[in-house]
């Protein structure tokens, strides 16, 4: 209960200081959102009623105070352009990015790590060598170039999706997950070359210690050990670097949106920008900040479990 305690404390400090980093940058930004919304009709006194009725006249700490009550309550402010709440605003292209994100880190854990492990297994011959060139051409390419090749490939050669219209989750689930496995195959695949490489790398290290040259000494079946200790005893730091990947998963999945032409966060992240629509930016980086600390929480409980030896050293 004190580990779990000082865990959701830490979440909650770190939440604070990022999201009022985010605020203060945001206010510091040259730029006025009111001259921005009046555009070709701003004058100053339309300037100053429309910064009186958004609030902006206020000082900065008050505004952030009332937002992050807000924030811990549900309520993430009005959109300035669209003169929606902000939850509501963001609840479909959240539901589809996480979407993809989730579709994302599937495939990667479930083909890097049955391909790291058979990949450690084999050592030399023409096999491993094509392994390693692909391996090291896969996390060459950006997932934005291959999402360019995919949907060349499947969209305009082959016909098996649509390009640019996603048929969305209310009416067509399935359909729509068939549509995100394009961009998640482009976010993926660079991830599980990293993956298999370092997956690889662990095992062949576990490999050579002295506990696994003791127990294949003893009779144990070469692949039994693999299975039963190595493997297990490998999974800590991969277990660590897919939950970076699971943060970074995000990250890519706004610039791969652009190219199939998702309407996830990505999107309305970049047109709220471009709008200078703060409480909707403010909103999206928030809320990608507490998915990279939530998955970096993630990595330790589950650590843990692998690992008894972690949770006795925190426990200290």
């Amino acid at each position: 209960m004190k580990e779990a305690a000082k865990r959701i404390l830490m979440l909650l400090i770190t939440m604070v200081i990022v999201s009022f980093l985010t605020f203060l940058a945001f206010d510091l930004i040259s730029g006025d959102p009111a001259t921005s919304l009046l555009g070709t009709e701003a004058t100053p006194e339309k300037i100053a009623a429309l910064r009186e009725q958004l609030g902006l006249n206020r000082p900065l700490l008050v505004r952030y105070g009332s937002w992050i009550a807000g924030f811990f309550t549900g309520n993430l402010g009005t959109s300035y352009s669209y003169q929606l709440p902000v939850g509501q605003l963001i609840r479909g292209p959240l539901l589809i990015t996480l979407c993809l994100s989730a579709l994302s880190f599937v495939l990667i854990t479930a083909v890097s790590i049955p391909v790291g492990v058979h990949t450690a297994r084999r050592t030399g011959g023409a096999l491993a060598t094509v392994s390693v060139v692909v391996n090291q051409l896969l996390m060459a390419i950006p997932p934005f170039f291959t999402g360019v090749v995919l949907t060349w490939v499947f969209s305009i050669l082959l016909k098996w999706f649509t390009h640019g219209r996603f048929p969305g989750f209310g009416e067509h689930p399935l359909a729509s997950v068939g549509y995100l496995l394009y961009p998640a195959v482009s976010i993926a695949l660079p991830r599980i070359a990293m993956t298999v490489r370092m997956l690889c790398s662990t095992i062949r290290g576990e490999m050579e210690k002295d506990y696994v040259r003791t127990a294949i000494s003893r009779g144990n079946d070469r692949s039994g050990v693999l299975y039963r200790h190595v493997l297990k005893n490998s999974m800590v730091p991969v277990v660590t670097f897919l939950a970076q990947t699971m943060a970074e998963i995000v990250a890519g999945s706004i610039v791969v949106e652009q190219v199939f032409a998702v309407p996830g966060l990505g999107r309305l992240l970049l047109a709220s920008i471009g709008n200078r629509d703060y409480p909707v930016v403010q909103a999206i980086v928030v809320i990608l900040a507490l998915w990279v600390v939530l998955a970096g929480t993630a990595a330790d409980l589950i650590n843990q479990r692998i690992d008894p030896r972690l949770r006795l050293g925190g426990a200290k």
